[in-house]
């Protein structure tokens, strides 16, 4: 953490743009420069991906399968910093079970950790309790003066900040600034929430509450009294991290609405409009957003939401680095693994994922294609792999076998045997075969 004065921020401001980078902008500089990848270089690249250049990001290196993915969700972000309308919508990823959505959103929370903001702070230090710029103090008239873009200017200051003000008599000298890294273990500008009760329509989990302790030193209306423990005010110049959000009730998601589009929104309590520049990611699988969608009135939330559906892998070999992944990060990964037990592993879940209600589709075939493999001189049938994608539904690749599925039976493979902690290709069919029975698939 780091103290200095307005001035010293003010001339900064001059000349560093990042000081005064929105979250997207700072999210955009911690996801890092692209990697540019010519796929026409590559035998099986180019034939998943037309010979298209496509970009691949370090920070995301581990997420396999999931390039196009990645990129729709870089996108949302290089486009918020752009000022475009993605800068005023929630971020939502939607898919089955076990398909990364969670990681993508903690990843996005690590990343956001990366790069320092700089907050409003009172002549004592005591730093702002919704984290606001310092540069809400001013007006978008004044920005040619402060030399910052108009969009820099454009959030008004907190409650807490303008009695403050009040009380300084107008003078800004008197305020301070302090850098510090967002961090969700503390509460700094990430937050995660989570659904309350059905029947409890209480706003404050993401506005924040009266604080009934202060009441003694201060009125009720004032910003002193207001307790600023709301997702958005702990989240704001951040990333608010928004867990199965549908399933909250729908007059708890309403400050949402004008935290992402005015920019600001209303407390519990008339202390006046408190600011927000933050990105809200959520995450659900399809039922709670099939439910939500089909609801009456909710027109408004639908057409703020950048929607990104994430898929199963459907590439055999991008399937096995998930699970040398996974077992890495375990107690197995010295265990014995004979070839091809996680390779016919990988072909069964990628099979159970495959559209093949089209006439005449070859799995094996479909499946050799998906993962960039010529196969026409064994099946003069096989398509490419772009008429194969013409041909399927839109359901592709978001029902299956689910990776934590599949996580489960290596779990059971790997402790079929009660002499020795290994995994080979006969436990595996045998484990297949009961799960096949057990599930009724």
């Amino acid at each position: 953490v780091t103290k200095m004065s307005l001035e010293d921020y003010l001339a900064l401001c001059k000349k560093d743009p990042s000081v005064y980078a929105s979250a997207a902008e700072r999210m955009l500089k911690a996801i890092g420069e692209p990697t540019l990848v010519d796929t026409s270089k590559d035998s099986k690249l180019s034939a998943i991906f037309s010979n298209r250049v496509i970009r691949v990001y370090e920070t995301f290196s581990d997420f396999y399968g999931l390039e196009e993915i990645i990129e729709k969700i870089v996108s949302y972000f290089r486009h918020s910093a752009q000022g475009l309308e993605e800068s005023r919508q929630i971020l939502y990823l939607v898919g089955a079970v076990g398909s990364a959505k969670s990681s993508i959103a903690d990843r996005l929370k690590d990343l956001m950790e990366q790069e320092p903001i700089y907050c409003l702070a009172d002549a004592e230090g005591n730093v702002s309790p919704v984290r606001e710029s310092p540069l809400g103090l001013f007006n978008k008239s004044d920005a040619e003066m402060l030399g910052v873009p108009e969009r820099a200017v454009s959030y008004k200051a907190s409650p807490w900040a303008l009695k403050r003000l009040k009380e300084y008599g107008g003078d800004l000298s008197r305020f301070n600034v302090i850098k510090a890294h967002p961090s969700l273990a503390y509460q700094f500008g990430i937050a995660k929430v989570e659904p309350g009760d059905d029947n409890n329509q209480d706003i404050s989990s993401l506005v924040g509450k009266l604080d009934i302790r202060k009441l003694e030193k201060f009125p009720q209306d004032d910003p002193d009294a207001y307790s600023y423990s709301g997702g958005l005010c702990k989240s704001n110049r951040g990333v608010m991290d928004f867990v199965e959000m549908f399933k909250a009730p729908l007059k708890v998601l309403h400050p949402l609405l004008t935290a992402t589009q005015e920019q600001n929104y209303n407390g519990t309590e008339s202390i006046g409009c408190i600011p927000f520049d933050g990105i809200v990611v959520s995450h659900s699988n399809f039922s709670e957003w099939d439910v939500f969608r089909a609801k009456k009135g909710v027109e408004a939330f639908l057409d703020r939401i950048y929607t990104v559906r994430v898929p199963y892998c459907l590439r055999v070999s991008e399937e096995v680095k998930v699970y040398k992944k996974l077992l890495n990060i375990s107690s197995l990964n010295k265990a014995p693994c004979a070839p091809r037990t996680l390779e016919m592993l990988a072909t069964f879940c990628v099979m159970s994922r495959i559209d093949t209600s089209a006439h005449h589709i070859n799995v094996k075939s479909k499946i050799a294609v998906y993962d960039g493999d010529k196969v026409k001189d064994k099946d003069n049938s096989a398509k490419s792999y772009s008429e194969y994608k013409d041909l399927v539904t839109k359901q592709e690749g978001f029902d299956g076998i689910s990776t934590r599925t599949a996580y489960k039976v290596l779990s059971l493979v790997y402790n079929y045997d009660v002499e020795e902690i290994s995994a080979d290709p006969i436990h595996m069919m045998l484990i297949l075969q009961n799960l096949i029975n057990q599930e009724g698939y």
